[in-house]
């Protein structure tokens, strides 16, 4: 089972190792891989809201700035040499049209600014190319292996992003609280959505249990910081939580 290697960095960090790399967990959901350089974001369904909006059910169309501007601050403040988007960068395949302008020249000056990596998902199997970056459908990186959907069975080092893992944690009383999270055994890790509509798979869900058969560990998404939570502190959403 995984080992946090310290107490946080900073208010906002979790340092973990995984297939014997040190990853830090950040609070907004991106993972920053110190020793290579690398910034990593999964599913942020870029143009969510408007591709409901299409379909006659209205959401505030605030969803790509709110997730984008997200992660210019975390380049801002990390400098990476290399980001990588895993998969389903935009909610459709009609989405790169929807962009406002101000959105589409953000993306790229942060894909000018780095080594921008596209991952293939399934919303997104081929990203916009007009926004620059480049594309590929998974990238090993020494130890790691970055891809979309996790492959079943045993994967040491994979990196992946496509359910969204979310934890309902018990905390005093009995009280739950659900919050995002990364998910991990020590030897993968499953990352957090990180677009602002995205929505998230209870991490007791049966689709988890063939990647973490020997257990799993969540690093849950606080407003202060990443809370390491053991499987025995987990709750379904079918738990009600204490009045």
């Amino acid at each position: 089972m995984p080992q946090a290697l310290s107490r946080p960095v900073t208010r906002a960090d979790l340092i973990f190792e995984v297939a014997g790399e040190r990853l830090c967990l950040q609070p907004c959901g991106g993972l920053w891989w110190k020793a290579a350089s690398v910034l990593v974001v999964s599913d942020l369904h870029l143009e969510k809201a408007s591709s409901y909006a299409a379909r006659g059910q209205m959401l505030p169309p605030y969803d790509t700035r709110a997730t984008l501007g997200r992660i210019a601050m975390l380049i801002e403040t990390l400098r990476p040499t290399t980001v990588i988007s895993l998969g389903d960068s935009f909610h459709d395949r009609r989405a790169r049209p929807r962009m406002s302008p101000s959105d589409v020249a953000l993306v790229r000056d942060m894909t000018a600014a780095c080594d921008w990596i596209w991952i293939e998902g399934n919303h997104d199997p081929k990203p916009p190319e007009d926004l620059g970056g480049r594309m590929t459908q998974e990238l090993k990186l020494g130890a790691l292996v970055f891809r979309h959907e996790p492959t079943a069975g045993s994967a040491p080092g994979e990196i992946a992003g496509h359910f969204h893992p979310c934890a309902r944690v018990i905390g005093r009383g009995g009280r739950t609280v659900r919050a995002r999270c990364f998910a991990t055994d020590g030897e993968r890790l499953v990352m957090p959505a990180y677009g602002a509509l995205t929505g998230g798979l209870n991490l007791l869900d049966a689709a988890f249990g063939p990647l973490f058969p020997d257990g799993v560990f969540a690093g849950v998404l606080g407003r202060d910081g990443v809370y390491l939570a053991a499987r025995d502190r987990l709750a379904s959403d079918t738990i009600r939580a204490a009045d």
